[in-house]
């Protein structure tokens, strides 16, 4: 018998999802964490927006699980009463021949079962936020932004209430695969080795490094890791809009986009700046210049000097700048072979939009 019955390395807002969802489903879980607290990398340094699901390929992994998460996750947040709101968005085309990628947008959504959008012209995205400048938009009601910590607070709460688990500062050293289940090395304070039936790799960053910690684990369903830094610029003063406002998206992102988050503060970004790690998560404030550029695209009146740098935070990328964006991946033993492991790579956004459709399938998996 394994001293431990299901490992979920990884607390971030997916890694809880699927903690819960497991130990909702009567599976006694334990979350490994090897930072101090949970949610601390991508799920604490991102734009909080709940996302409808309009922007991915349909049929894909990612269109599929962000628009039945969404569903799922505000119907979480209703029947808990977490802070979140559905305050929609403008998604913007500030020249005609940008029309052709909103197209592309609606057609999307349309496929993906998201039927919501509808066409603004000029004047009417104008009526609707004064200071926005654009020849044609698209309006998206079931954009929101959600208060991340307090979802990630409530979903480990539940898990725990179900008798889960979190140990925090353990990092995982090494591991091996064992006739039933794997040997798991854990670090910390108090090194100790424990044996698991089941391990679900949440682990964000550090998802493919933990794989290449696993002996003999089948180095072709190793990713190699990119990163991806987002820059964050708050703006003070007046707040300028009542929802939040997306520019045509770009390769590696959504674009620097407007959001308001849950106590009425506007920032913008994030952009994409590539880097050889993640561990630089310091702002330059020279940035903010490429910033004013591209928000006085869709927002002319934007003051000199409102900007101030504020937080940024690395995407965890299967591709690198010259590849084209892959799929959100959920491999079971179905794609690697190795029985009771599940790794979940390559989940940036729509991530948290998409965690407890993901936590579902997770589950699903590994009753199969």
């Amino acid at each position: 018998m394994s001293d431990i019955d299901c490992l979920v390395v990884g607390a971030g807002v997916v890694g809880l999802a699927v903690a819960r969802e497991l130990a909702l489903a009567g599976r006694e879980v334990v979350i490994a964490e090897a930072a101090e607290g949970i949610g601390t990398q991508t799920s604490a340094r991102n734009s909080e927006v709940i996302h409808a699901g309009i922007y991915y390929p349909p049929g894909s992994l990612k269109a599929r699980v962000c628009v039945a998460g969404r569903q799922r996750l505000y119907r979480y947040l209703e029947e808990r009463g977490l802070p979140h709101k559905a305050c929609g968005k403008l998604i913007v085309a500030t020249s005609e021949s940008q029309k052709p990628a909103l197209e592309t947008i609606m057609a999307r959504a349309q496929a993906s079962g998201v039927d919501s959008l509808r066409w603004l012209s000029g004047a009417e995205a104008k009526a609707m936020e004064p200071e926005v400048r654009c020849e044609i938009a698209l309006l998206s009601p079931e954009t929101g932004v959600v208060d991340s910590h307090a979802l990630m607070l409530s979903l480990l709460g539940e898990c725990e209430a179900a008798g889960g688990s979190l140990a925090l500062n353990t990092p995982i050293t090494g591991w091996r695969r064992e006739a039933e289940g794997f040997s798991v090395d854990f670090g910390g304070a108090d090194p100790a080795t424990y044996s698991v039936r089941t391990v679900v790799n949440s682990a964000g960053h550090g998802a493919p490094k933990l794989l290449g910690l696993l002996e003999g684990f089948p180095a072709a369903y190793v990713p190699v890791q990119h990163y991806a830094k987002g820059n964050y610029f708050a703006l003070t003063g007046k707040q300028p809009f009542t929802h939040l406002v997306y520019p045509v998206p770009e390769a590696a992102g959504l674009g620097i986009h407007a959001t308001i988050d849950m106590g009425g503060r506007v920032k913008f970004g994030p952009d994409v700046e590539w880097v050889d790690h993640d561990q630089d998560l310091v702002v330059d404030p020279a940035r903010a210049e490429k910033f004013y550029a591209a928000i006085r695209t869709y927002w002319p009146a934007l003051p000199g000097g409102a900007l101030v740098a504020d937080y940024a935070g690395i995407r965890p990328k299967l591709h690198g700048p010259s590849e084209p964006m892959p799929d959100f991946r959920i491999d079971g033993p179905e794609v690697h072979g190795v029985a009771e492991l599940v790794n979940l790579l390559g989940i940036e956004s729509p991530g948290l939009t998409s965690s407890l459709a993901i936590a579902e399938i997770v589950r699903e998996k590994l009753a199969a």
